[in-house]
């Protein structure tokens, strides 16, 4: 067994030097990562530093996307909010387009919440003209772009989050928490109000900045996370608690309890969470989310876009997830549900 033990991380050792490079943040899987010598001497905190540096240059490449404003209001908050984002009348119809059409869709299960997901692909939109016309905005390309320092396609779905369909423990999304450890972008345009006690998405705001004290935050949470207690941190998706942020020095945290027609762009290396839904609720939203290599300093690489498969691409990392589980190697936990609408009732419980 030692023997075997060895010669896997023999094998092994070159990869996870590689990932060094990449956006790899799991503690766990990783032994160089996970190091607890290597995050005293500050090898988290050199990766952090990096990403971010390699962040804003490349925002600064892509800041003729956005009006001087959205630049302000971005750096102080890590966030871009938007009202009445559609024309009324597309806002009606892409709605009506989610809760009429059927695709096909994917749900996970986290404590009593089930997030639900139907991609934006090709073969979906060719039904969805709405839908489509609201993607060829040229304010939703560019604030997402900017946002994500990438000037690439971001992983588009219709998202519906269910909570209280199950007699479980809370949403573990309800704890703040941060997505890695360098800056990506999310973005949530609603399409249906959300009440302040219906799980809104809430923001720390002025969280995605780097400081004295988020930076020994870090250090400190990166030299415990590979055996550490909180599984998801030790993947790579710091949780911190209240009081950290207050020590932190972070503001308060904001609650987007807003109208439907609402568009939210954030930076997800700042702290965020689900808020506590009180009673079952459903929200549908556009869903948007985009994450590369983040030491690249060139705004404009990426993979998917050049090949022409960038909304493909939820279909296609599932389809290689369902192959990794037949074989032993992953679990995939967004199961198939078949075909539904957003507005449909859970299926995977």
């Amino acid at each position: 067994m030692a023997i075997a033990q060895l010669l896997r991380s023999t094998l092994k050792s070159p990869l996870w030097a590689a990932q060094l490079g990449t956006g790899a943040k799991s503690f766990v899987d990783n032994p160089i990562l996970g190091s607890e010598r290597l995050n005293r001497a500050g090898l988290h905190t050199v990766r952090v530093r990096l990403a971010h540096a390699m962040a804003g240059l490349r925002r600064r490449q892509l800041a003729h996307l956005v009006n001087a404003q959205d630049r302000t209001d971005f750096a102080r908050d890590g966030f871009i909010k938007r009202a009445d984002f559609m024309p009324a009348d597309l806002h009606k119809a892409v709605y009506a387009e989610v809760t009429s059409i059927t695709a096909q869709g994917r749900e996970q299960i986290q404590g009593d919440t089930v997030t639900r997901r139907i991609p934006l692909d090709p073969g979906t939109l060719t039904r969805m003209p709405a839908m489509r016309q609201l993607l060829a905005l040229p304010e939703w390309r560019n604030l997402l772009r900017y946002v994500s320092s990438f000037n690439c396609e971001p992983i588009l779905t219709v998202q519906t989050i269910l909570s209280h369909v199950t007699d479980a423990p809370p949403d573990p999304q309800t704890n703040f928490h941060i997505d890695t450890f360098h800056p990506t972008m999310k973005a949530w345009l609603f399409l249906t109000d959300v009440a302040a006690d219906e799980g809104p998405f809430t923001y720390v705001p002025g969280s995605h900045r780097l400081t004295k004290r988020r930076l020994a935050w870090e250090r400190r949470t990166a030299i415990n996370a590979a055996s550490g207690r909180d599984r998801l941190s030790g993947r790579g998706s710091f949780r911190a608690t209240p009081a950290e942020l207050k020590r932190m020095g972070y503001a308060d945290p904001v609650a987007f309890a807003v109208p439907g027609n609402t568009l939210v762009v954030g930076d997800t290396v700042g702290f965020h969470a689900r808020g506590p839904s009180l009673r079952p609720a459903v929200r549908i939203e556009v869903w948007a989310y985009d994450r590369h290599n983040p030491f690249l300093p060139l705004a404009g690489v990426d993979i998917w876009s050049l090949t022409g498969l960038a909304r493909w691409r939820t279909r296609v990392e599932w389809w290689l997830l369902d192959r990794l589980e037949q074989l032993g190697l992953r679990k995939n936990v967004w199961r198939p549900v078949g075909r539904l609408t957003a507005d449909a009732p859970p299926r995977i419980v």
